[in-house]
This record gives C-alpha cells, sequence and structure tokens, in this order.
C-alpha cells in the first residue's frame, strides 16, 4: 500500500502532470466548447456512409438509452425507486442523457447535410444545428418533461426517415410516413408507461404532452410537404458540365476546356464555351445505400431574362443503383444552346432536389484547342 501511495506521488510531482494540471485548470471553461468541436469533427469524418450498419445500430442504442434516462429520471424525482445501486447514480443521468442527445443531434447534422440542398434545406439543417449547440448549455433543463418528449419526439423521427430506406431499400412519401408512424408508436408507448403505469403526472398534463408531440410531428410533415428535408439516404457526391463524357469499362471520361494555369481545382466547365453544334454534358455521381433502387432526373433550365423566371428545356431521367463508395454515375447531355444562365436540377422520382449546377454558357471566341479529361 505504501509503494502504492509512493508511485502516485511520484507520479503527480512528476514536472509533466504539473504542467498538464495547470493548464488543465486554466483552460478548464473552454473544454465543453473544445469537446463539442472535436465531437462534430469526428462524426464529420468518421461517418462517412449512411447505410453503415454498426453506425446506425450505434445510434439506435443512443435512442434507448436516451429513454432508458429519461424515465429514470423521471422514477427517481416521484420515488418510485428505492435501489441503492440506481440512485447512487442519478446525478449522472441528465449528463447523459445531454451526451447521447448531443451523439444523435451531431450524426443527423452530418447525415442531412450530406443530402441537403442548401438553397431550400437550410431551414431543416440550421433547426438541426440549433439544437446540436443548444444541446450542450442545456443539462439542467433537460430533466423538463415537455423538452425531454419533444426532443425524443424529433430525434426518433428523425433516425427512422433515413433508416427505413437502409434496411427497406425503398423511398418515398409512404415510407416517410411508415417513419412517421413507427415515432407516434414509440411515443405513445414511453406516454403510456409514464401515465398508466407509473402514474407520474396528472391526466391533464397527458393532454398537453400529446398536443406539444403532435405539433412536432404535424411540423415535420409540413416541412416533408414543402420539401425542406433533405432527400436522405441520398446524397450527391461529384456533378459538373462538360464537352464530352464517354464511358470506358468502369471509368467515366469527362472532358471540358483547359483551365488556366491558376484554376487548379477546377473541375468541370463555368463559364461552358461554345461554338455551332456543341453539347453540353451534365454528369453526376449520386451515392445511395446498397440495393437501393431508384429514378434520378436531370431537369435542364434556362434564365429567361425578360420574363425573369427560370423555363425548362428538358427532363431527362435515368434510374441509379446504390453500394458503390463514390455514387452511382450517370450523365444527360443537351443540344441547341444557347447564351445565357443555365442550371441542372437533380431531383429524386419524390420530386425532392439533391443538388443544382449552375452554369453560364458563353460564344467561344474561337474552337478550343486545348482540353483538360478526368477519370471518374
Amino acid at each position: 500500500m505504501r509503494k502504492t501511495n509512493r508511485l502516485r506521488e511520484k507520479i503527480t510531482q512528476h514536472s509533466v502532470v504539473r504542467r498538464g494540471q495547470t493548464l488543465y485548470q486554466r483552460y478548464r471553461k473552454y473544454i465543453p466548447v473544445i469537446s463539442f468541436v472535436g465531437g462534430f469533427l469526428w462524426d464529420s469524418l468518421t461517418l462517412t456512409r449512411i447505410d453503415r450498419m454498426s453506425d446506425n445500430l450505434i445510434l439506435l442504442l443512443y435512442l434507448i438509452l436516451v429513454g432508458v434516462l429519461m424515465v429514470l429520471v423521471h422514477l427517481i424525482e416521484q420515488g418510485k425507486i428505492t435501489r441503492k445501486l440506481i440512485l447512487k447514480y442519478q446525478e449522472y443521468y441528465p449528463a447523459g442523457i445531454q451526451f447521447f442527445l448531443g451523439g444523435l443531434f451531431s450524426s443527423y447534422v452530418v447525415f442531412y447535410f450530406h443530402s441537403a440542398s442548401l438553397s431550400k434545406d437550410w431551414l431543416f439543417i440550421g433547426l438541426l444545428v440549433v439544437l446540436l449547440v443548444a444541446n450542450e448549455f442545456l443539462e439542467k433543463r433537460l430533466t423538463n418533461l415537455f423538452l425531454q418528449m419533444a426532443l425524443y419526439a424529433l430525434v426518433t423521427l428523425s433516425f427512422f426517415i433515413f433508416f427505413l430506406p437502409v434496411v427497406l431499400h425503398r423511398m418515398g412519401t409512404g415510407i416517410f410516413f411508415l417513419s412517421l408512424l413507427l415515432s407516434i408508436a414509440v411515443m405513445v408507448v414511453l406516454l403510456y408507461l409514464l401515465f398508466h403505469r407509473w402514474k407520474l403526472f396528472p391526466l391533464h398534463q397527458l393532454k398537453q404532452l400529446f398536443g406539444m408531440v403532435g405539433s412536432i410531428y404535424l411540423l415535420m410533415v409540413l416541412f416533408y410537404l414543402l420539401n425542406l428535408i433533405p432527400p436522405v439516404p441520398l446524397s450527391l457526391k461529384f456533378a459538373g458540365i462538360y464537352h464530352h463524357v464517354h464511358r470506358e469499362g468502369e471509368q467515366y471520361h469527362l472532358r471540358f476546356a483547359q483551365p488556366e494555369w491558376y484554376q487548379i481545382f477546377k473541375k468541370w466547365e463555368n463559364p461552358f464555351y461554345y461554338t455551332q453544334g456543341d453539347t453540353a454534358f451534365c454528369f453526376t455521381a449520386i451515392f445511395a445505400p446498397t440495393r437501393l433502387r431508384t429514378q434520378i432526373q436531370h431537369v435542364w433550365e434556362h434564365y429567361d431574362e425578360e420574363q425573369e423566371r427560370w423555363l425548362t428545356t428538358d427532363q431527362l431521367q435515368f434510374e441509379i443503383r446504390g453500394g458503390r463508395e463514390g455514387g452511382y454515375r450517370g450523365y444527360t447531355f443537351k443540344r441547341h444552346l444557347h447564351p445565357g444562365k443555365w442550371r441542372v436540377q437533380v431531383i429524386t422520382a419524390q420530386g425532392k432536389i439533391l443538388g443544382r449546377i449552375r452554369f453560364r454558357i458563353q460564344p467561344a471566341r474561337e474552337p478550343i484547342s486545348r482540353w483538360k479529361e478526368i477519370v471518374r
């Protein structure tokens, strides 16, 4: 015992350990911020595939643990639990709820951001980011029943929206409403246990909870119908406009006008310089989970300066098949070009926008003689 104490004292008195303790005390107030940023960056780097079953099972475990801890907090508050082992750690349960909610919201921001077209999905992504950041400051409020139920309704529905297409290999409105029904079922069971089984709150409070949770679901349905929820689990990995696209074996060769020497990161052509008879190609690579098949549209649009609105010129559709890490590759092309602002909207079969490729068509002063080719 004496040897152990001496060893411990020797370690704590070591200059490196003491310096570390000093630094910790000096920057202790910044530890939550550092942990928050570090955790989010870690999720961004590690959560690369939305169809990785191990990641989804971890998130499902987080959902279960949040629900269990919420129930424990209220059972303890009402004196329904007397086991010393459970009561011993009761002060850590709100922190556990905060930790697991933070893990869920962080993962959702990563997954939904990958599928988002920020020109239209910023509201939903912004909501997730706000909740992610707010969660870092809610520890003392996470014992509030109404706040817990609101957050739990949101995290369960957000999980099922992308998890069901992964396991069922299907997408669409029916899958969204199935996700909604599953989330509602989870909330009904949870509220039934809290109200009927353990009688933790009165009937009028139950009605208020159902009203609040119902409002959360109505808001999410409204977001879906207004096309404000990103089309997870699909994500646009790469897109660009080219003078020519052709396939050789398993590779696509993409050709565009040679960029200037300083444009080292330029991967496609904007502005698109054309001569009479040229064709513009739109190439996309779209990630989808393994075994999922769905239709994708390239909607070519030209901006009419007189009418001050976008006019559709072509709607071209093709099927994608999931599983490839870099995304399923496909392209469409457009003849009969004319100068001005153009864009190609990449749209799912359900009308959800995966992304937009904006570019300008300009007449070439002389035929293009220098080309660059990349392989995807």
